[in-house]
């Protein structure tokens, strides 16, 4: 199933971009985009039952992908609806079920309870739906863990940046009871100055340790970055639909700069290799002789290794302290087989 991953993850991703630029999270628009693309044609081909079971868990994993952060509520939706849609339209029977990890359960019902206060109904019917027709199989991973099975370098679960959130982490972290909470604390520090100053009613210059309207030049400075965000969006988008002349200019340039750097590299590498003629092209090409007269020469015999050395020793060690046994240790059987000699056959 791995040379069609990238074909299922293609597609998954037309229908979800489709859906995407609806700006809806109904489920009539997806159904019309569905019908168009003729999605469930997905499952039609001649195949064995083994391999429409394979390929209806691969499917159904690709699109579960798509369910789980870090992608947007319309996303998430959309794959809800794909993976109902696929689930309904395979042609195994019984129905392959939808893989979901345990650690993964929380991060479906906050979805279902975000859609509730939405008040996107439809999404919270399909999902008791398939709730309730038990097309979940409740697993400890998200993927079947196998033992001495090479991993892929290829990644196919990479996420996909159109679908994902722009960062919005200064608006989350200055929040409007942020804002209450500062101003308070900035009052309540005025205060506290005016009581220690010197002139009754007025505060000291001496003392200032913060700046003057903290609160809204931090909002107004939040609010810059979220328009400066929003129009760099838009014009990225832009340059995508026209084109990228400019990025590509600039690519170029990289790449061959890069392309020099390594050329000047090799150069330097390779400068001192001599070049053969072009009747000992078939020979090795070597470096300027520098070494001793001594380390070339060919009839120069080779020093023994200690290996070799020791193990010469400990044999000449062994066999001068070998001692023949006498003739009175001898057994009576060593003794005939001595004593026993063959004669030569005759014809």
């Amino acid at each position: 199933m791995d040379y069609c991953k990238d074909h299922l993850k293609a597609d998954c991703e037309q229908l979800l971009s489709r859906f995407q630029q609806s700006k809806t999270v109904r489920y009539e628009q997806f159904l019309t985009i569905w019908k168009d693309m003729k999605f469930q044609s997905i499952f039609y081909g001649n195949m064995e039952c083994h391999l429409k079971r394979l390929f209806s868990r691969e499917v159904l994993a690709t699109a579960y992908t798509y369910i789980l952060p870090p992608y947007t509520f319309q996303i998430r939706v959309g794959a809800l609806y794909l993976l109902y849609g696929l689930y309904h339209c395979q042609l195994c029977t019984p129905r392959e079920k939808i893989r979901l990890a345990l650690k993964d359960w929380e991060e479906v019902m906050k979805f279902k309870q975000d859609a509730v206060s939405a008040k996107h109904f439809d999404v919270v019917y399909i999902l008791k739906q398939l709730i309730s027709q038990k097309a979940f199989y409740f697993t400890a991973m998200p993927m079947p863990l196998v033992f001495n099975v090479k991993k892929s370098n290829k990644n196919s679960r990479m996420v996909c940046e159109d679908f994902v959130e722009t960062t919005a982490r200064p608006q989350e972290l200055v929040s409007t009871d942020v804002l209450e909470e500062l101003a308070n604390i900035h009052e309540h520090y005025e205060q506290v100055k005016v009581s220690i100053s010197a002139t009754p009613g007025q505060p000291d210059p001496c003392i200032n340790l913060t700046h003057k309207n903290l609160v809204p030049r931090l909002h107004n400075t939040v609010m810059g970055f979220y328009r400066w965000q929003k129009d760099q969006r838009s014009a990225e988008k832009g340059e995508g639909e026209c084109g990228d002349g400019a990025e590509g200019t600039s690519n170029r340039q990289e790449s061959s700069q890069r392309a020099q750097l390594l050329a000047s590299i090799k150069s330097k590498s390779y400068g001192q290799i001599v070049e053969a003629s072009k009747a000992r092209r078939h020979r090795q090409v070597g470096r300027d002789e520098t070494l001793p007269s001594e380390m070339t020469s060919p009839n120069k015999r080779r020093v023994k290794s200690l290996k070799q050395r020791t193990s010469h020793l400990t044999q000449g060690a062994a066999k001068q302290e070998a001692t023949t046994p006498w003739c009175m240790s001898l057994r009576e059987s060593q003794e005939t087989t001595k004593k026993k000699k063959f004669k030569k056959f005759k014809w």
